[in-house]
């Protein structure tokens, strides 16, 4: 209380209730030095701040009994106390949310203390294109906006969000009460009030009466600056710096132009300012980094200190929270490093879309390791199957490229696509736009994977033409080195690796020492573009997506042949600007990939469905009224014409598109798959020589699956054993011959295996096949 006993801090409010009207009065306690929303009440209140606690948390002197003691756990005493004197009411339990150190969870104290702010300047209500040049020019937030105007931000909602902060910001506090830290330049006069901010050593230098011995050959921190007096440019009298240090976000602000000289050097300054781009994260740094650098070039240049910004969200634990070691959810960076692999670390954050959080730990890393080995399957495949050639590229493959014969229509799809990965690659990166890279790169090595090396798998391992192998070899090595360009920037110990082995180790002439000291490789493969012949492979892989699916509907396996498919495309042709040689191929490897006895290019599947018309009743009956019995009449006798525009004509009328829905049917023995305009039909129909072809495949594949169980090497030759009924052997025997050269046997046995022998069974459609082998030597004498 007051010395009069009056109580100051408990001010008299009046309540009102819903309608306005004056209920009654009664009284509130404020504390405007201890609470934020007290101080915002009490400011506006016009009642006096007090604040009661040191830096340490201790009541200051002239708190009566207080004095002293620790704010925290003394309610109990302080309710003794009113007790012993009569004031006390009542004491109330309840449970509320406190601040607490994130870090080592001690509870916390709000504090009022007095710091240094630098005036933002007003905020008007009207739009800010409306604002007056003298309004801009006296508040110092719109001078900022008119800087963020000029800068890029990515992701997009970065700009929204600096200008958001700026319109809602109070003035910018640049003080802090520590000891370490820039000492912030102010010399304040305690006999008249006013303050000087020194513009730097030169001045204190020549204004110091007193201290400059303390400070001289020492940085200009304390405590060697504080010890520095000069002058009060008022009054004469001898002043002091505060003691308060700056915000460290000063610091970081005016970067730009304290370590470029700007002052000593400004020649050289101008080479390197603006800034091209910097990146940080966007939660804490739009209001920090971003906004001290933008603060300090707008005061000082008006202009930008950067012209483009790279923010991003958060990276946050597993359990989605943020890593904390107290938590026991933050993973050590050397740790992360060892079992992740940097290079998978740094995939994880290259593909991450920017404006959402990164979840980070073992099972994400392990997510983006599983990516990353797709690549390093097809470079075991590409080493496994050179070693066993005995093929080795003769000189850079970028060269050898330009000079090779075109080579087959795989081959030169494969190059153009390594030309254009190149070239999209280098245009995203030079965007800023790492993920849009990783999204190229991830879709390229998809196609060399489960295409390319697929489709010519035979090539590589049992191909008879020695120079279509050649080829083969040489246009991987050329996607795979082109590749390891393309990953440096994004993983360059990965990419290091790819160049050591398929360039350094391969002792190819004049080749670089590193991955890293090669040029990127778009000028090299630009001659391999062909991008008609991209876009029809697009189609046709679309085309072998909608085949499978298909197959997936009617339960078809993949390796039982149809006899048939159609295939409907816009334009009526694969592809516009290739040759029919090319046309030919493509639909050859449709055929393969789908398991195809013959392939049929069709206008539209109009043919091939049957289209029935379904009027739309809830449509057409505020329409046509007492015509809607003949019109539904005529759609389920089907007595219809459908026009090109979609419309419908029938019972001697025209009915809008949007008036009926068109349905069509598959005819039966088929099935149809529609996307973009490209229209798939399959032939569902299996006969018993499809069925028998069928069995054969899979046949093949468990004899393949058996070889891997018991560690064959792949140019190991074996006899095999195939026993099953007589039926089934029978329906098989046309094939033996192909399961033979697939699997590598040398010879086959139509009976049950010796006991001792590696084996398994087989389902296949007509019934079960036990299967076993044996390996035989070079020498062609048998061996277990």
């Amino acid at each position: 209380s007051a010395e009069d006993g009056s109580f100051p801090y408990v001010h008299r409010v009046v309540a009102w209730d819903e309608v306005g009207e004056e209920e009654g009065t009664g009284i509130v306690h404020i504390a405007p030095g201890c609470g934020a929303e007290d101080f915002q009440l009490g400011k506006a209140l016009g009642l006096p701040v007090v604040a009661p606690l040191d830096e340490s948390g201790h009541y200051l002197q002239g708190f009566g009994w207080l004095s002293g003691l620790d704010a925290m756990g003394i309610t109990a005493r302080i309710v003794e106390q009113l007790e012993a004197t009569g004031f006390f009411y009542h004491l109330e339990p309840y449970t509320h949310r406190y601040p607490h150190c994130w870090r080592c969870g001690t509870p916390l104290i709000f504090r009022v203390v007095d710091e240094w702010y630098i005036n933002m300047g007003p905020v008007y209500d009207v739009p800010r294109g409306q604002l007056s040049k003298e309004q801009v020019e006296g508040s110092l937030r719109y001078q900022i906006m008119e800087v963020v105007d000029q800068i890029r931000w990515i992701p997009g909602f970065g700009y929204e969000r600096e200008l958001d902060w700026l319109r809602t910001m109070n003035d910018w506090m640049i003080s802090k009460k520590r000891y370490w830290g820039l000492a912030l330049p102010i010399w304040e006069c305690r006999a008249c009030g006013s303050f000087e901010a020194i513009s730097g050593l030169e001045e204190l230098r020549a204004r110091a009466v007193e201290g400059w011995d303390v400070l001289e050959g020492h940085t200009p921190h304390r405590p060697y600056v504080d010890g520095v007096r000069i002058k009060c440019g008022t009054c004469g009298e001898i002043t002091e710096r505060i003691r308060d240090v700056g915000n460290p976000w000063l610091d970081a602000g005016i970067v730009p132009f304290s370590t470029l000289h700007f002052r000593e050097d400004p020649e050289y300054w101008k080479q390197w300012f603006p800034a091209d781009f910097i990146t940080e994260s966007f939660p804490g740094q739009f209001r920090n980094w971003f906004y001290s650098m933008l603060a300090m070039s707008t005061v000082l240049r008006r202009e930008p200190p950067f012209k483009t910004i790279f923010g991003y969200a958060l990276v946050v634990a597993e359990d989605g929270r943020p890593m904390h070691k107290s938590w026991g959810n933050a993973i050590d960076f050397n740790e992360a490093a060892e079992r992740m692999g940097v290079d998978v670390m740094r995939w994880l954050f290259a593909r991450a879309k920017p404006e959402e959080n990164i979840v980070f730990g073992f099972h994400a890393a392990d997510e983006t390791r599983r990516e990353l080995l797709v690549l390093w399957n097809v470079l075991a495949f590409f080493v496994t199957y050179a070693r066993l050639a005995g093929w080795r590229p003769a000189a850079p493959s970028a060269d050898r490229g330009a000079t090779e014969a075109p080579g087959s229509v795989l081959d030169r799809w494969i190059r153009s696509r390594a030309a254009g990965l190149a070239a999209a690659v280098r245009g995203e990166l030079a965007d800023y736009d790492a993920r849009a890279a990783t999204v190229l790169i991830s879709g390229f090595v998809d196609d060399l994977s489960t295409w390319y090396l697929r489709r010519s798998r035979r090539r590589f391992s049992r191909s008879e033409d020695p120079q279509d192998r050649d080829a083969a070899f040489a246009t991987l090595h050329l996607a795979l080195v082109s590749l390891a360009r393309v990953l440096a920037p994004i993983l360059p110990f990965l990419a290091e690796e790819l160049h050591r082995i398929l360039v350094r180790d391969a002792g190819m002439e004049a080749a670089a020492e590193s991955v890293h000291l090669t040029r990127w490789p778009d000028a090299e493969l630009e001659g391999q573009r062909e991008p008609a012949l991209e876009t029809a492979m697009a189609s046709l892989l679309r085309a072998v997506e909608l085949g499978r699916t298909l197959r997936g509907q009617a339960g078809i396996r993949v390796r039982q042949p149809l006899a048939r498919l159609w295939l409907a495309l816009p334009g009526g042709s694969l592809g516009d600007g290739i040759s029919p040689a090319d046309r030919a191929a493509l639909l050859e490897l449709l055929s393969e990939e789908l398991n195809l006895k013959a392939i049929e290019v069709i206008g539209d599947e109009s043919e091939l469905v049957e289209r029935r018309v379904k009027p739309l009743l809830p449509v057409i009956g505020r329409t046509y009224g007492a015509q809607v019995p003949a019109i539904m009449a005529a759609a389920r006798e089907n007595a219809v014409e459908i026009l090109p525009d979609g419309s419908v004509r029938l019972a001697g009328l025209t009915l809008k598109s949007n008036e009926v829905e068109i349905l069509a049917t598959p005819r039966p023995g088929t099935a149809v798959a529609h996307d973009e305009g490209i229209v798939v039909v399959i032939d569902t129909t299996l006969t018993p020589a499809l069925r028998s072809e069928g069995d054969a495949r899979e046949l093949t594949r468990a004899i393949q699956d058996l070889r891997k169980k018991v560690g064959l090497a792949l140019d190991d030759r074996i006899a095999l054993w195939i026993n099953a009924e007589a039926g089934l052997l029978g329906a098989l025997d046309r094939h033996l011959a192909v399961v033979a050269a697939d699997t590598l046997a040398v010879a086959v046995h139509r009976e049950a295996p010796p006991p001792d022998l590696p084996s398994a069974e087989v389902m296949l459609e007509r019934g079960v096949v036990r299967i076993a082998l044996r390996v035989v030597p070079a020498s062609g004498e048998a061996r277990t």
